[in-house]
């Protein structure tokens, strides 16, 4: 009976000590289009990621599936008549959450940008065309933005250490 509570205060430890000890890099060492690829192309192989935004003192998360890489910035889209729309205006400081379901899961941190030009709105759109019967490129609802300031981290069940850190 003894093992169960040295093994709940070594899990303690371990992960305290996991939180402490995480490497920070770019993907390939300084190469941040290659961490942000491989943010991109985690985020996508989820399908869904959740978005945290603030509003007031009250975080508010909900799933998106929006995501391309446009002039080499990872975008997303939402409507500027939603409340996310309104939230990141006020507080542009969000955070995406996505699990793979095999025991990894990123945490991005970043300040979304809107980028009002059509093109950018277009090239998201076609990336999406599911979005269409929705959204427009020349409509003023439509609204993408990008991550600016990213810092994503990488976690994992396997227990390998603290999160490994990409900057892009």
């Amino acid at each position: 009976m003894k093992k169960k509570p040295m093994f709940a205060l070594l899990l303690t430890l371990a992960v305290l000590f996991a939180g402490t000890c995480g490497a920070s890099y770019a993907a390939d060492g300084n190469d941040t289009d290659a961490g942000l690829k491989e943010v991109y192309d985690f985020l996508k192989s989820c399908g869904n990621y959740y978005l945290a935004t603030v509003e007031g003192d009250q975080p508010r998360v909900r799933p998106f599936g929006s995501l391309a890489i446009f002039e080499g910035k990872i975008y997303f889209q939402t409507g500027k008549i939603k409340d996310v729309s309104k939230q990141m205006a006020a507080n542009p400081k969000i955070e995406i959450c996505a699990f793979d379901n095999k025991g990894t899961w990123v945490r991005v941190q970043a300040i979304a940008v809107d980028d009002p030009r059509r093109e950018a709105k277009q090239f998201l759109l076609d990336a999406h065309p599911e979005l269409k019967n929705m959204y427009s490129a020349d409509d003023d609802n439509t609204q993408v933005l990008y991550l600016k300031d990213a810092i994503a981290r990488f976690h994992s069940f396997e227990g390998t250490g603290g999160p490994r850190i990409v900057e892009f």
